[in-house]
């Protein structure tokens, strides 16, 4: 319903295009009505999204207003006119952010920006894999995930793999590894969390 109603309001949308991969959640529905919208203007529309993000990460009181739930509709037009006016920003992508600010979605931004990045790559004919691990892993690990992933099942013929590693100590220890929509799960706090519910189970 959502990217119906989004497609709907697309001025430059000349027809419906399957996305690369299939996202869910209501950051993966925009991201993936947005690419079927921008089908032929994949690039220009990431830059667009580029540009926004970048603004909102450099100026904290950007994003304070864009996710202030307090504004008004007409408030968070007006936002949305003087970024879009200073950004030099697509028609497609002004009624995207106010098809956002109808919906009171405006700070699901970085979200949907994060997967539709995941669609250009996929578009592209590049496949990110995001490597989560409690602490920085050095290179020569990383090299060796980046085979590992490269042979497995995960990465098509022709496909190029792009790895990013992320740190996070909640995690405990052991990998979390992402690629494209798919997650394996190898960290200690998982593995607890199994161990867990299979004494809660047995008690």
């Amino acid at each position: 319903m959502i990217g119906r109603s989004f497609l709907r309001s697309m001025a430059t949308a000349t027809k419906s295009v399957k996305p690369p991969i299939q996202l869910f959640g209501v950051d993966g529905t925009y991201a993936n009505a947005l690419y079927s919208a921008s089908s032929e203007n994949i690039d220009q529309t990431f830059n667009n999204l580029s540009k926004i993000n970048d603004l909102i990460a450099k100026d904290p009181k950007v994003n304070e207003i864009l996710t202030n739930p307090a504004l008004s509709k007409d408030d968070r037009s007006s936002v949305i006119e003087v970024i879009s006016s200073n950004l030099k920003l697509d028609k497609s992508i002004v009624n995207f952010l106010n098809v956002l600010s109808e919906n009171n979605r405006l700070n699901e931004f970085k979200s949907i920006f994060e997967k539709f990045e995941l669609l250009k790559n996929a578009h592209d004919g590049i496949v990110e894999a995001k490597i989560t691990s409690s602490k920085p892993l050095d290179s020569k690990i990383l090299k060796r995930l980046q085979t590992s992933i490269s042979k497995s099942s995960m990465i098509s013929q022709g496909q190029t793999l792009k790895i990013s590693n992320v740190v996070n100590p909640d995690i405990l220890g052991g990998l979390v590894v992402e690629v494209g929509d798919k997650t394996v799960d190898l960290s200690i706090s998982a593995k607890i969390a199994k161990l867990n519910n299979t004494l809660n189970e047995a008690l």
